[in-house]
């Protein structure tokens, strides 16, 4: 038999494209007529990500950010063909030509990348723009602050390369505290000047992301420093944190299923492997088609919740590779019937992804990206409902 025949697995991740395009609008609001380059890395957070830069295309979103190559190709696969930046730059000579190739504005991290694209744009006579990343604080990618201006001046004069922007990026701006973040920005601003002072024009200046972007109502506008921000998890309905939450946010994601087996429990039986979870009293145990190969993390076993039938259900033991047990005490349910692992049910219950995250004891960023690929992504919005794969 064709498996494209058989009945389809209930589990799968809706994605809302009207509060994806909601989101966009309150940062547009929120970046005070700042550019906003949307960051659809690692399939736009797990969202699938040629839905998700279609949807901005429409909502007025001229520029994408993604982390690797792969990434920029599945977009132009999908026929976007908007700037693309990309963050994690180019690791070697064949990675330069081929992000050229794409059209990709590579950030440039240090010399050897500069050079590697120089000699790429050299290859096929054009000048290529690229921006450049500053390492402030977050010691991880960028050139160091007593390299970065000698390396802006050199791009600078160079006829192969253009220097289109230059960015920074937070390493604590999600924390209540703000003097991390006003470090940063002052070493950034201090390699900005002493560049200018060079006569070096940086294009592009930018540095907030999601978390800078919602700190600002608190701290001021100068987390925002420069004309483009970068948000990424905002777009996607989630705070960076909780003192940054913000009630107009709205999720995008609602990862579902259905129950899939129901079984009377006795007091004491033991559910799932190793025996960890032992029934209370009589009552009903739910078996959902989900398990950790699906994204669910094994850390939520016998400490997260489902919301089944508008009411929040524990998991009961392990999470399992293909399915997970849930606890109904005395109130069955029907086969069938929706079970949310994070989003928005039928009713005004929900189990947010902070929630879920929080404990599964993780963080929402990666809540959302480990959703695996074997889970469709069905993106509807008010006008239609569509696959996105």
């Amino acid at each position: 038999m064709d498996p494209a025949q058989c009945r389809r697995r209930p589990t799968e991740a809706a994605i809302d494209l009207d509060a994806l395009a909601h989101n966009w609008a309150l940062v547009a609001r929120r970046a005070g007529g700042r550019e906003a380059i949307a960051v659809v890395k690692a399939d736009a957070y797990g969202h699938g990500a040629p839905a998700v830069a279609r949807r901005l295309l429409q909502a007025g979103c001229r520029r994408f950010a993604v982390a690797v190559l792969e990434e920029l190709a599945a977009l132009r696969r999908a026929g976007v063909d908007a700037a693309v930046l990309l963050l994690g730059g180019v690791h070697g000579a064949a990675d330069a030509r081929a992000a050229l190739a794409l059209g990709a504005t590579p950030v440039v991290h240090g010399a050897a990348h500069a050079a590697w694209l120089e000699e790429a744009a050299r290859g096929i006579g054009a000048r290529v723009p690229v921006h450049v990343e500053i390492d402030t604080g977050m010691r991880r990618m960028g050139v160091p602050p007593e390299e970065a201006a000698a390396l802006l001046e050199t791009i600078a004069a160079s006829a192969a390369l253009e220097l289109a922007g230059v960015s920074t990026h937070f390493a604590r701006a999600d924390e209540p505290d703000p003097a991390p973040t006003r470090a940063q920005v002052e070493v950034f601003a201090r390699v900005l000047d002493v560049a200018r002072a060079r006569g070096v024009r940086p294009g592009q200046v930018h540095a907030a992301n999601s978390a800078a972007l919602f700190a600002a109502g608190r701290w001021g506008d100068w987390p925002l420093c420069g004309d483009v921000v970068r948000p990424g998890l905002a777009l996607y309905g989630v705070a960076s944190a909780p003192h940054l939450a913000d009630p107009e946010l709205r999720p995008v994601m609602t990862l579902r299923t259905a129950v899939a087996a129901l079984r009377r429990v006795g007091p004491g039986d033991a559910v799932g492997y190793a025996g960890s979870w032992r029934a209370p009293g009589s009552g009903w145990i739910a078996t959902l088609p989900i398990g950790y190969a699906d994204g669910v993390p094994w850390s939520a076993g016998s400490r997260g919740e489902v919301l089944i039938a508008g009411r929040r259900r524990p998991i009961a033991g392990r999470v399992s590779m293909d399915f997970t047990s849930v606890w109904l005490g005395d109130s069955a349910v029907a086969l069938g019937e929706e079970a949310i692992v994070f989003g928005a049910g039928q009713g005004r219950e929900r189990i947010s992804v902070e929630a879920a995250a929080e404990a599964a004891r993780t963080m929402p960023y990666e809540l959302l990206v480990r959703v695996a690929a074997r889970v469709p992504r069905v993106a509807f919005d008010a006008a239609a409902c569509a696959s996105s794969r």
